[in-house]
């Protein structure tokens, strides 16, 4: 039986699976990145973890056919170019997996491979232009047109740097009032906090929903900012759909009928895109390194 190995990298732990050519899981587990001990030891630990998963396939009676990994921070031409998170600059990572594995190897950024597995497996399905936007501790975007992921050199998508309020608070990237500084799941804690003098007692969300008026503000100042980003993209690229994902997705209509609301305010002239929430949940850049593996495979 033939195989892919899917691998894809986190700041904090990877999922490596096998997957067959019907994109079922046979296998999957879940290792630290152990990234405090520095970059090379988190190369290393990647280019490891790919070649047990390929002894524990080849020892099962799988024959892998190819590997894809994904990975967070600026990808362009097989190369990780930056990852803050990994502490990366420049890492030829496909061609090191290449050599420890001895087959082709897919090599893309994970919330790109995600919006792709969305647009075959999920959410997205059947539409060839649309925009996929998790919101968790950040937020980033995977453009997709004409069915392709679109990657900028490495540098498209990148949503969530989008400045939203010149006056806001400042972004980890240097910049003020960046959409991930208002409207990430990280922000929006942070706010609720500066706002009230305490940290949130679970979710700001099932707040909003008890009525908290703290927490209504600081939703309401989200979704707002949320609503304005996809307002800008909407006027440029017309996507015919916008596929909600990360932690805050789970928040369901919370957010998405005042977001789609908020968004139908802004709009006049411009096609409305649709809004739905993701389907592939935290298994969508795993799907879709394994996507990326069967079309070299």
């Amino acid at each position: 039986m033939d195989c892919v190995i899917a691998l894809d990298v986190g700041g904090t732990s990877m999922k490596t699976a096998l997957v067959d050519d019907a994109f079922r899981v046979i296998a999957s587990r879940r290792v630290p990145t152990r990234r405090e001990n520095g970059p090379d030891a988190v190369v290393e630990r990647i280019v490891d973890t790919a070649a047990r998963q390929q002894a524990a396939a080849v020892q099962q009676g799988f024959v892998v056919r190819a590997a894809g990994v994904v990975v967070p921070g600026i990808v362009d031409d097989n190369i990780a170019v930056l990852s803050a998170n990994l502490g990366w600059r420049d890492v030829p990572l496909r061609e090191l997996v290449h050599k420890r594995l001895g087959v082709p190897v897919a090599f893309e950024h994970d919330v790109r491979a995600g919006g792709l597995a969305e647009g075959q497996l999920g959410a997205a399905r059947g539409a060839s232009d649309y925009l996929v936007l998790p919101i968790g501790t950040g937020i980033a975007g995977a453009i997709v047109l004409g069915g392709r992921p679109y990657s900028g050199h490495g540098y498209g998508g990148e949503i969530g740097h989008m400045i939203i309020d010149p006056n806001g608070p400042l972004c980890g990237c240097g910049g003020h009032g960046c959409l991930e500084a208002i409207a990430s799941a990280t922000a929006i804690d942070r706010e609720y906090a500066r706002r009230t003098g305490r940290r949130a007692k679970g979710l700001v969300s099932d707040l909003v929903v008890a009525g908290d008026p703290d927490a209504r503000a600081v939703w309401e100042r989200a979704v707002n900012a949320l609503a304005r980003a996809l307002q800008a993209y909407t006027t440029l690229l017309a996507p015919q759909l916008v596929v909600i994902g990360g932690g805050l997705a789970g928040a369901g209509d919370v957010l998405m009928d005042p977001l789609t609301e908020a968004l139908d305010a802004l709009l006049t002239f411009q096609p409305r895109p649709r809004l739905v929430r993701a389907e592939l949940g935290d298994q969508a850049s795993a799907l879709g390194a394994a996507l990326l593996a069967w079309r070299l495979a």
